[in-house]
């Protein structure tokens, strides 16, 4: 039987309080519940209403950015053996804790783990938490197969603590606000000491929820620059893989800037790639170029 360890959730949260409610109501309901629930804001408002509904969850503000964010519950998670990271419109099914600690307990080279996403509203106008709960309470039997995979998806992704405190691995801090593909440096940073898996028995329901987010154009301009940005670095992430992400998101933001999405800024995120190939081609483009847009 695998041995219990100490499990922290970690949830950077901006602008969605009453969803991050939500988040941490279906986190009580777990079947092994976290050691301690770690959220970090970058103002009050963030958290407005959660010490007094959850008092027992930590409260942290630190400067805004998802990287950021996460690196402050990192340094606050000092004890933890895993963290595990969770958006604040992720709805986890009862068992995902007790599959996480399960695995990752008796598998010592499990480095990253991501669950099971049930469904996601990224990719249309947003779940509601209802929605979300019915998904979950619809799910059916639940498998515990598992098979490796290059990252884990940032809404939902577990990580061992050991390695990141011996080697100082962190999230990295050049990818402001949005902090597109910061979870895949991490994952490919952390694959080097062992494996990165997807747990089936680790379910959820990413909700998707729009509010909170930032402009399209600063986010077309991260999907083309933070992709290149860390293959420079050539710490794990290939340029096939940068390639592949930018042509398609490109793609994507081009066939639908002329009939838009009303929940997706299609010409702002165009006019964003269009700019990051700009000072590409002079020599100047950074992930910190965003907070300039």
């Amino acid at each position: 039987m695998a041995s219990r360890c100490r499990i922290v959730v970690g949830i950077p949260t901006r602008g969605r309080a009453p969803i991050l409610r939500e988040t941490l109501t279906e986190l009580a309901r777990q079947t092994r519940l976290a050691d301690e629930i770690i959220i970090c804001g970058a103002e009050a408002i963030d958290s407005e209403g959660i010490a007094e509904a959850f008092p027992a969850v930590t409260v942290l503000t630190s400067a805004p950015g998802a990287s950021t964010q996460r690196n402050a519950i990192i340094k606050a998670a000092a004890e933890a053996d895993i963290l595990i990271f969770f958006d604040d419109d992720f709805l986890a099914d009862s068992a995902y804790l007790a599959a996480i600690e399960s695995h990752m307990t008796s598998n010592p080279r499990l480095m990253v783990a991501t669950g099971l996403v049930l469904a996601d509203g990224i990719g249309g106008p947003g779940l509601s938490p209802a929605e979300g709960r019915a998904i979950l309470a619809a799910a059916g039997t639940v498998t515990d197969g598992t098979k490796p995979t290059f990252s884990g998806y940032g809404c939902n992704m577990a990580v061992r603590m050991a390695p990141m405190r011996e080697h100082a691995i962190r999230f990295d801090d050049r990818l402001p606000l949005y902090s597109w593909q910061e979870d895949v440096d991490l994952s490919r940073r952390l694959a080097v000491f062992g494996d990165v898996a997807k747990l089936e028995a680790a379910r959820g329901v990413h909700l998707g929820v729009k509010r909170g987010r930032g402009s399209g154009v600063k986010l077309g301009y991260s999907q083309v620059a933070n992709p290149l940005y860390l293959v420079s670095k050539r710490a794990g992430y290939p340029m096939f893989r940068a390639l592949e992400h930018i042509a398609r998101n490109m793609a994507k933001n081009l066939a639908r800037a002329g009939w838009p999405e009303p929940y997706v800024d299609r010409r702002g995120r165009l006019r964003g790639n269009l700019l990051a190939l700009r000072d590409l081609a002079a020599g100047r483009m950074t992930p910190e170029r965003v907070l300039e847009l």
